[in-house]
């Protein structure tokens, strides 16, 4: 079957089971995710430093343009967290014909990260639940990942890449730490827990050099006109 809409564009299928159908919240494209801080964010702030108006991370394509690529994979519930424990109600039907878990999230032993930075003897790795399989066209797999650039929430998703292509009838959940043990309140059902992005299988290989005389002077030419053109990659040379 080819992952293709109308518009002849690649893509991604993401299926639920039929219980689940208009009560999960779906995955949505990390373009429609963008976080309240960087819509208010000011384009330029004042730089004590330069004496002058600066461009804030809002005005930088690259960091946009990371946070928003692929898809955002939400939280099926609302987490309350207090003390140290999560507590949730999640209203949702058990499995039919399809087997699936109720709860949002589940735990990771501590020992399976033995030997890792992420290792804390007292302490527990989550795993959140998605409800959602994901089918990626031929020949892709899909890069998950922390909410690029997400430093606002309380935990940091473990990054992955899985085919996706092949791989589609199963569920694929996320291990996160809980960094923030300070935090306290609701983590909102919608949050993003994840950021899945395709990544085409090829293979590639490395070339290395110097500069040669025709590289080194479009080099400068690019720096300087860098230096004379605010937003001249955003004109220029944003896809």
């Amino acid at each position: 079957m080819s992952l293709q809409n109308n518009n002849n564009k690649l893509a991604l299928r993401f299926r639920c089971p039929k219980e689940l159908e208009g009560l999960l919240p779906p995955p949505i494209p990390a373009s429609q995710g963008v976080p309240d801080w960087l819509k208010t964010m000011p384009p330029t702030a004042f730089s004590a430093l330069n004496q002058q108006d600066e461009q804030t991370i809002k005005r930088c394509p690259p960091f946009v343009d990371a946070m928003t690529c692929g898809f955002l994979i939400p939280l099926i519930c609302d987490l309350r967290i207090e003390d140290g424990e999560i507590v949730w109600d999640n209203d949702i039907p058990p499995g039919g014909e399809t087997e699936f878990p109720r709860s949002p999230i589940s735990f990771h032993d501590p020992g399976q990260v033995t030997g890792s930075p992420l290792f804390e003897s007292d302490r527990f790795l989550i795993k959140f639940h998605n409800l959602w399989t994901i089918e990626a066209p031929e020949g892709y797999a899909l890069f998950f990942t922390h909410p690029v650039n997400r430093f606002d929430l309380p935990f940091t998703t473990l990054s992955g890449l899985v085919d996706c292509d092949r791989y589609k009838d199963a569920w694929i959940h996320f291990p996160a730490h809980w960094h923030d043990t300070r935090f306290s309140g609701v983590l909102p059902r919608g949050t993003p827990i994840a950021q899945c992005i395709p990544v085409k299988r090829e293979n590639w290989t490395r070339q290395t050099s110097s500069f040669t005389i025709e590289e080194t002077q479009k080099v400068q030419a690019l720096r300087a006109e860098l230096r004379r053109e605010t937003g001249l990659y955003r004109r220029k040379f944003r896809a």
